[in-house]
């Protein structure tokens, strides 16, 4: 770990950097919300006008998202169908962490059924998306302040390597401990996959159910729209164990830039696309869904086969580029990561390191270094597509999400480089495009 206070080592621009975000990204996620409603609807510009305090607070709005957040810490304490094991700490120990995300949307989606049936208005939910968002702003930032104010007490086995930098800003908005826990309950882990996620479905399901009152039956570029993103969801919460071999948890302290992003940023930027359809109806004919299924995703063979509930829906079309490239690439790393005598990595080509760790020049990832995140970028573009090209808003998850992944690219390409040395050279000449093959 680099020593305290280095300037070298600081990421994000540093605290001007951090103190700009803590200002821009709250702020951008309301501009989204506030002009995806708006008729123009224009990504660019002012917004449509700036909301009073009186439309953005709300103790309902407020105590609806500590429900929900309550609803999902207890399903993350429910029995688990596995219990998985982290990457080793620096005292050599692993922490232990229930993969029960999937279990926990199949309950959520028991529940809100019952819940509709009961005469719950799931529909009026888009009506609050400005409240809510506030109030889940409002929430990040004092958990944040609890995190912070945690690990002043914490053990330096327990820091994060980048978010100790001792600038107080900095270290809020990248987080200084690495796996803030009470007993059992690890909060990083917790907001990473499931509140945001799992409410991204909602708010979208939401969405889908207000334009069938207001239309009479949903567009099928809004079922296009909840049908890809519910894929994504749920292909994300099957393979939760996944999820412990990413930069976010191996890497990355528990602040800000990881708390708003998982309770505040996720469930309300990413429904951009059904917030736009709501508003901006798009006619959309078969012909046109066919091509957009196509680039979204479908199962792979070997090592890239999905859930069966998965493959059981996509077996009879065509294969698809996003999702068979993204969760091909996935399954692999996993699979090779897990096990690397596993029959379906085992005839893979890999180079050795001075850490003892191989790395794959072939398969997947021997076709570019991230194809996860090519996969990923491609049904992004799937995503947004279902709301025409008459806007540039409905593609902002797409431009955001290709600026986030070229960023977060060239930060594992820096720690890969410092922990293996030539061996990352070597892989680096072998393996030459990083995310797009002949182009980047």
């Amino acid at each position: 770990m680099a020593p305290q206070g280095s300037r070298a080592e600081l990421e994000f621009g540093g605290p001007l950097g951090a103190a700009a975000l803590l200002l821009l990204l709250p702020a951008t996620m309301f501009h989204l919300l506030l002009v995806a409603r708006s008729g123009p609807a224009r990504l660019l510009g002012p917004p449509p006008y700036l909301p009073e305090l009186e439309e953005l607070w709300s103790p309902w709005a407020l105590l609806l998202c500590l429900t929900w957040l309550g609803l999902q810490a207890a399903l993350y304490l429910l029995p688990a169908r596995k219990v998985a094991e982290g990457q080793e700490l620096k005292d050599k120990s692993r922490l232990s962490y229930p993969i029960n995300g999937f279990q926990a949307l199949v309950l959520t989606a028991l529940l809100v059924g019952l819940g509709v049936l009961a005469g719950l208005p799931l529909s009026a939910l888009p009506e609050m998306l400005l409240p809510l968002a506030f109030a889940a702003t409002l929430i990040a930032f004092i958990f944040s302040l609890l995190l912070y104010l945690k690990a002043l007490v914490a053990p330096a086995s327990a820091l994060a390597p980048g978010g100790n930098s001792g600038n107080p800003i900095y270290d809020f908005f990248l987080g200084r401990e690495l796996n803030p826990r009470i007993c059992s309950f690890d909060f990083k882990y917790f907001c990473e996959l499931r509140p945001g996620l799992i409410g991204w479905v909602l708010i979208n399901l939401a969405l889908l159910m207000q334009e069938a009152e207001l239309r009479g039956s949903p567009s099928l570029a809004m079922w296009l729209v909840n049908g890809f993103q519910l894929l994504y969801v749920g292909d994300a919460l099957w393979h939760e164990e996944a999820v412990l071999t990413t930069m976010d948890i191996i890497h990355d302290g528990f602040g800000f830039m990881l708390a708003f992003g998982d309770l505040a940023w996720v469930p309300f930027t990413y429904s951009l696309q059904a917030q736009f359809l709501l508003y901006h109806p798009e006619p959309l004919g078969l012909p046109l869904a066919s091509v957009i299924c196509l680039i979204n995703g479908q199962s792979g063979r070997g090592s890239a086969l999905p859930p069966p509930f998965i493959r059981s829906l996509f077996i009879q079309h065509p294969l698809a580029v996003g999702y068979y490239i993204f969760r091909g690439a996935n399954s692999q790393k996993n699979a090779f990561r897990k096990n690397p005598s596993d029959p379906r990595v085992a005839d893979l080509e890999t180079i050795s390191t001075a850490t003892g760790r191989r790395l794959l020049v072939s398969g997947w990832w021997g076709m570019v270094r991230h194809p996860n995140y090519l996969g990923d970028l491609i049904m992004a573009l799937a995503w947004s597509l279902p709301c025409g090209v008459s806007h540039l808003l409905p593609y902002f998850y797409l431009l955001y999400f290709t600026a986030l992944l070229v960023h977060r690219e060239a930060r594992d390409e820096q720690q890969c480089l410092r922990k293996y040395g030539l061996a990352w050279h070597a892989y680096c000449r072998r393996v030459p495009y990083r995310i797009v093959p002949y182009i980047y």
